[in-house]
């Protein structure tokens, strides 16, 4: 270990470390990443979903390899359309929009009840490349608005789904970005008062961003894993907060270590051998615990969490090997104008983080249940949570698409626009159709067409897309057709498959979170070789997750936000990263109080500990509070509450549990803490050892007595 850390740091060898990942990050830019990224989530299912089945089926019909614009046309002042409006919307049936049409044919336009709204649907030959689809779109809205006055037109359904997604996160990654560096450079020029010290770890986590982002796509294009939109944005995110919170950490350890060795080489190799177990032990957590979700059933949880590993694997590789070897090749006047001098006075003894330690240690108890009450008071909001959004609900600012469906949902019949499609065998269609019109909640059933094998049915129920009546509409038809002839038939459709995503969503989260605190679990258990301060380190991150999801409900309620619900997978992935982003914290402030109390006792170690890594913490928390506040910038309503939940989780985390709580249960268990293990040094030796008569003591024993006493 000592060798490596020489060939890190030393002044002939360092440069070597810089080289070589130089060349290795040229290279993955040369070569590409080697994988491609979709315009937008999809809904991953697995093919046992029997929406998915549906689908199968559906590709198999003659009109597979169709799609559809829906125009809808609106009155602008609420009135019924007039006749020669209804008439020309009529003969654009006949128009130029004819061309555009795989078999020259537009079925006539459809007009609600109330006249106000007039439908066409535009069958169309699918189209991959996204730039050719928004030009057709664009074509299409140009003749459907052509020559019409007082309607507004929307171009909704398939088409004008896929069109407007890829639309708004055109150039999301970049905004995202671009916003994540301005942050996190803003922050560490704060944290760091340096006019150039911050830009060291900046290009370094930089560096490792980009690169995390090839390698993580050439790692899910070889796993046959593709990763959308939304999982890069949050992997950017995930590796500037973590690989900048290492950052934080071990260029606070250097600083103190440039104070008590002259040559800042030997300061380096003691603060990558001091901070380094705990970046370690707190990487791995957060990889161990993102890499359960590839036991997950939706293939965008298995995308996010082997993208968001790689990346923090990286983020880690760059904090311990890159940064280090880049800090030793400037003097200390890095750190200009706060340069920490070769034997000045130890700053943790100054620190107002050990003042507070010390106050905490005193009233323990209150300390503890006061912060179990104001956990308490935060997580209230948890009894009024709602969940589930749908796909009208999830942009933060609706595109056009949107719009036009809501209008159609105005105008007919409310699931009009979404019917549920039922797959039956040809045998049992008729039968499937009698029985569903006498199911609670389904308005009309048709036959549309027919293979050899299979009869497609169309129900349209009598609720909105989405709504808890809408799914309880499909599971009632999915029961009773099951009794009909084979049971084979099938029910699919915009209802079916939320509800089939709900589903696996559920069983992601009843496997994965238990997984993620076994392993955090096991991880705290190796890493501080005790039971006891493992789970209280667990039930405090959990504490503040609760807190957390309950504080920004009530945050979700108020105009600034006004989401209806919280997206089905928000608590799974909120979760995931505020315990494995949480307890790095408690690891940073444990692994430190378990160094100092084999001199201190486990008391004083965890004042010292408070002292020697509150200010760091504390940083390092708000600035990744900040990064994933950023991920608001993106399109998703999901990613937004994701960035706040876990947001507020890491503030509550920094500056209440690692602050006061995790202390004052320290203080409370006193030497069973450490439990089954017995501390070298117990309280009570540490007491009577402060009575006794002493030998001279060493310039940094004589600095942590000061920071305790």
């Amino acid at each position: 270990m000592n060798g490596f850390l020489r060939f890190l740091t030393s002044a002939r060898t360092s440069w070597i470390v810089l080289v070589v990942a130089f060349a290795g990050v040229a290279a993955l830019f040369a070569f590409g990443s080697g994988g491609g990224s979709e315009t937008a989530p999809g809904s991953g299912l697995p093919d046992s979903a029997e929406s998915v089945q549906v689908q199968k089926i559906l590709d198999t019909f003659p009109d597979a390899d169709t799609t559809s614009a829906l125009l809808v046309f609106a009155s602008e002042d609420g009135k019924a359309l007039p006749a020669d409006t209804v008439a020309a919307i009529q003969q654009k049936a006949f128009g130029d929009l004819v061309k555009l049409t795989p078999d020259g044919f537009i079925p006539p336009a459809q007009v609600s009840e109330d006249g106000t709204v007039a439908l066409l649907v535009v069958p169309l030959p699918p189209e991959s490349d996204v730039a050719a689809q928004a030009d057709r779109a664009a074509e299409i809205r140009t003749l459907a608005a052509d020559g019409l006055s007082g309607v507004r037109t929307y171009l909704t359904g398939p088409e004008g789904f896929e069109v407007d997604i890829a639309a708004v996160f055109d150039g999301a990654d970049f905004t995202l970005l671009l916003t994540t560096v301005i942050v996190v450079a803003v922050l560490l020029l704060i944290t760091y008062r340096s006019p150039w010290l911050w830009l060291v770890p900046l290009a370094v986590i930089g560096t490792a961003d980009a690169s995390a982002g090839i390698v993580a796509r050439r790692v899910a294009a070889l796993a046959g894993v593709e990763l959308d939109a939304s999982v890069t944005g949050i992997l950017s995110v995930l590796v500037f907060g973590a690989g900048t919170n290492y950052a934080l950490l071990l260029i606070a350890r250097y600083r103190d270590e440039l104070r008590l060795a002259e040559d800042r080489r030997e300061a380096m190799r003691r603060a990558v051998r001091g901070a380094g177990p705990a970046i370690i032990a707190s990487g791995s957590t957060v990889a161990l615990a993102l890499a359960t979700l590839l036991l997950g059933e939706l293939s965008g949880n298995r995308a996010l969490g082997l993208a968001c590993a790689v990346g923090v694997i990286v983020a880690m590789a760059f904090a311990l090997l890159v940064l280090p070897a880049a800090l030793v090749l400037f003097g200390r006047w890095l750190f200009w104008p706060y340069v920490p001098r070769f034997g000045s006075p130890d700053a943790i003894s100054r620190s107002p983080w050990g003042k507070l330690g010390r106050g905490v240690s005193k009233r323990p108890v209150v300390v503890a249940l006061t912060g179990a009450v104001v956990l308490g008071a935060l997580a209230s909001g948890l009894f009024f949570v709602q969940t589930g959004l749908s796909q009208n609900d999830r942009f933060l600012q609706k595109p056009d698409a949107v719009k036009g469906q809501e209008v159609l949902a105005e105008a007919f019949s409310a699931g009009a626009t979404s019917p549920a499609t039922v797959m039956a065998p040809n045998d049992d269609a008729q039968a499937v159709v009698d029985a569903a019109g006498k199911i609670e909640g389904v308005d009309s059933a048709r036959v549309v067409e027919e293979t050899s094998d299979w009869t497609r049915i169309d129900v349209t129920l009598n609720a909105s897309a989405e709504t808890p009546e809408a799914f309880a509409t499909i599971e009632r038809m999915r029961a009773d057709f099951d009794s009909i002839g084979s049971g084979r038939t099938l029910v699919g459709g915009l209802d079916a498959q939320a509800l089939d995503v709900s589903a696996a969503q559920q069983h992601d989260q009843n496997l994965i979170i238990p997984l993620i605190l076994v392993l955090v679990f096991i991880v705290l258990v190796i890493l501080l070789r005790a039971l006891l301060a493992p789970v209280l380190l667990l039930l405090a991150v959990v504490a503040s997750f609760f807190s957390a999801v309950g504080a920004a409900w009530w945050l979700f309620q108020t105009p600034l936000f006004g989401f209806p619900a919280i997206d089905t997978n928000v608590l799974l992935f909120s979760f995931l990263f505020l315990v494995a982003l949480g307890v790095d914290y408690s690891i940073f402030l444990v692994t430190r109080a378990q160094e100092e109390s084999r001199t201190l006792g486990t008391t004083n170690g965890m004042i010292r500990a408070l002292a020697a890594t509150g200010a760091v913490i504390t940083s390092a928390g708000i600035l990744l509070a900040a990064v994933f506040a950023v991920l608001g910038v993106l399109p998703l309503i999901t990613l937004t509450q994701i960035g706040v939940i876990v947001c507020i989780g890491v503030l509550i985390d920094t500056l209440l549990v690692r602050t006061v709580i995790v202390p004052a249960m320290a203080f409370i268990a006193g030497d069973r803490f450490w439990w089954p293990r017995r501390p070298p040094v117990t309280d009570a030796e540490a007491a009577a050892a402060a009575t006794e008569p002493e030998a001279p003591l060493t310039r940094a024993e004589r600095r942590k007595r000061e920071t305790v006493s």
